[in-house]
């Protein structure tokens, strides 16, 4: 078996750690900016290159979510019949949109694997990442059956929990609980940094609590950028609910409403439920 993987950062990389576990699998890779790392790291094991993509069994497509599209028409234009590709992009619609009328579309699953952490580039790649995470697949009607299946088997092999979703509604839903949650993490972080000034302060003075809330923050600014933009309009919703709930505490706060604070911080408790059950 010959697996390409476009895009080597923590996804990417960690997809070609984990893929190395399957018997007689050689993987290829590249990236315009960790190639080398990546190769020195010992996550892949050659150079992937137009020459040979009609060689490879399965791509994966790992980049940066604006510039999929265009890479992905540019690799089913070269693929040979029984080839998977498959994108690992936290968007789903704009993608699904460009590819919707190659002649390889079948050829083609649109999935967001929800894993991650904080971190990003090739040295922050770990075969582990994957491990029970929750894995949407989209407008899978448009695969051929078989390539389907052998997409859901690689899943299962990443020990991920695959659910089907509309590419429209996954990226309403994504923005909710994903984009949204980055978002905040990363204002919260200007906010703390526009107001103490003496970076000092942050360090002695910030619990656990605070660097929970603010690990997102770390996130690459390269990976995020395009995520937000792509997803524009149901960020956009989700931020005016947010903001509307944000200035209700507002106002509670300021009239020292104390019955009104307890009760609603009490019924936004039952989201804690809803986590526990899902881990």
């Amino acid at each position: 078996m010959k697996t390409g993987i476009i895009g080597l950062g923590l996804i990417g990389g960690s997809m070609a750690l984990a893929l190395r576990n399957i018997p007689n699998n050689k993987i290829y890779g590249n990236d315009k900016y960790n190639f080398e790392k990546a190769l020195s790291l010992g996550l892949i094991s050659d150079k992937l290159t137009d020459e040979i993509i009609p060689e490879m069994d399965l791509i994966i497509l790992a980049t940066p979510v604006n510039t999929l599209p265009q890479l992905a028409l540019n690799i089913l234009d070269k693929i040979k019949p029984e080839t998977l590709v498959f994108d690992v992009g936290s968007t789903k619609h704009k993608l699904a949109k460009a590819i919707e009328n190659h002649t390889n579309r079948h050829n083609f699953v649109l999935a967001h694997p929800i894993a991650g952490t904080e971190y990003s580039g090739p040295e922050a790649a770990f075969p582990g990442l994957f491990t029970r995470k929750m894995n949407i697949v989209c407008d899978t009607e448009k695969t051929k059956p078989e390539i389907l299946q052998k997409a859901l088997k690689i899943f299962d092999t990443l020990q991920m929990k695959t659910i089907e979703m509309n590419s429209n509604e996954h990226d309403r839903h994504i923005a909710y609980v994903s984009h949204l949650s980055h978002i905040s993490s990363f204002m919260l972080g200007k906010t703390v940094l526009d107001l103490e000034k003496d970076e000092k302060n942050i360090f002695r003075m910030a619990g656990s609590g605070f660097a929970s809330t603010v690990r997102l923050a770390k996130s690459s600014p390269a990976t995020w950028t395009p995520i937000f933009l792509e997803n524009k309009e149901p960020i956009l919703q989700a931020l005016d609910e947010y903001l509307d709930n944000l200035n209700d505490f507002k106002a509670m706060l300021y009239r020292e409403n104390h019955q009104k604070i307890k009760e609603t911080l009490t019924q936004i408790n039952y989201i804690g439920k809803i986590i526990d059950d899902i881990s």
